[in-house]
């Protein structure tokens, strides 16, 4: 049961994330924004706001390893202290995060160029190709396993995304050029490919490591893979010399220099309800499910792009959002089932017992 109050408030935050990242870059573009590397740095730089619940938690533990020690000691407080370490996080956990962080980093810049030169429809439709992706990736690194059901879903998804390419060649903005639009194409392309290598990989981690993954542990591992982002992207800031720009560019913002900052930070704060979201679904489940969601959710994020922006709602997307939707209850509806039959096998095996 906690572990599905954990997926239900993940599919949340990767919800809002997933919907609200793209919408809020784009709004920077738009608005007069101009600077990529900076808006690939703010998609992990908010991960200081992981540490307030890894605090909690960390006194919490230390609270009850203060105890441990007071109380009388018998061979079973023993062998429970490893339950009361502080840090959960091993060095090889930590490479590996690490490792995550760096590919995280290429990533964000690679859809952050998308955004800046694609429509929310287009560079969502992209990014939607990740499932096809994590999927191949999926099958190669953690042996997932493919029901119909499964099967019937990724190919309803991966077609409501071809049809929503039957509208992309009229998308190109007026002010970018051919060669900038094909680019932007490329790259958005490249980083469904580079995340869908890196949800297998997080899932990996989580079967490979010998001790107990907790979620306390799942955010110790969130927090140095988006600082490891950060790191990458701040590089490319330094080089780039976004940092001095800011203040120019708040003052040429269309929205005015208050309203800048205010974009600047709730990109920040939205971006890492995605990344969040991303990794405890795939704690919680699996990386395919949460390459599914975020599938599923990209007619979502074109509805909003017409409300918000006055993107045009084709056949073509009212045709994928239709597919998205019974590709996701496809999915779900043989999870179900799947899950009925493991606990009827189990009520079976227990009655023989």
């Amino acid at each position: 049961m906690r572990k599905k109050f954990l997926l239900v408030i993940n599919c949340i935050f990767l919800a809002i994330g997933n919907c609200g990242g793209p919408l809020i870059s784009r709004l920077y573009f738009i608005k007069g924004g101009k600077r990529i590397w900076l808006s690939s740095w703010l998609q992990t730089s908010a991960w200081p706001i992981i540490l307030i619940p890894l605090a909690i938690s960390y006194f919490n533990r230390r609270k009850c390893k203060f105890q441990n020690r007071m109380s009388t000691i018998d061979q079973n407080n023993n062998n429970n202290n490893n339950n009361t370490k502080l840090i959960l996080i091993t060095p090889r956990i930590f490479i590996a995060s690490t490792g995550m962080g760096i590919l995280s980093g290429i990533d964000n810049y690679l859809s952050a160029y998308g955004v800046a030169k694609l429509p929310v429809s287009t560079s969502a439709l992209l990014i939607a190709s990740q499932l096809a992706f994590t999927a191949g990736f999926a099958f190669l690194l953690v042996k997932q396993k493919f029901s119909i059901y499964s099967i019937n879903s990724i190919f309803l998804l991966t077609l409501g995304a071809i049809v929503l390419a039957l509208h992309a060649k009229g998308d190109r903005p007026k002010d970018e050029s051919k060669k900038e639009y094909i680019l932007g194409f490329v790259l958005t392309l490249g980083a469904a490919a580079l995340y869908g290598l890196i949800l297998p990989l997080f899932e990996l981690l989580y079967k490979k490591e010998k001790q107990t993954i907790t979620y306390t542990l799942v955010l110790e591992i969130q927090s140095v893979y988006c600082f490891f982002a950060t790191v990458v992207c701040t590089i490319g800031m330094i080089i780039n010399k976004d940092f001095q720009a800011i203040s120019r560019e708040a003052k040429a913002f269309e929205l005015g220099e208050g309203r800048y900052y205010i974009v600047i930070v709730w990109s920040a704060i939205i971006w890492q309800c995605f990344f969040l979201g991303t990794i405890g679904v795939i704690y919680s489940s699996s990386s395919l499910v949460s390459a599914i969601l975020i599938t599923v959710l990209l007619p979502v994020t074109e509805v909003l792009a017409v409300i918000l922006y006055g993107e045009k709602f084709t056949a073509e997307k009212g045709v994928s959002l239709s597919l998205s939707i019974w590709g996701f209850i496809s999915y779900f509806y043989g999870d179900i089932k799947a899950n009925k039959k493991t606990e009827n096998q189990s009520a079976v095996a227990e009655m023989i017992n």
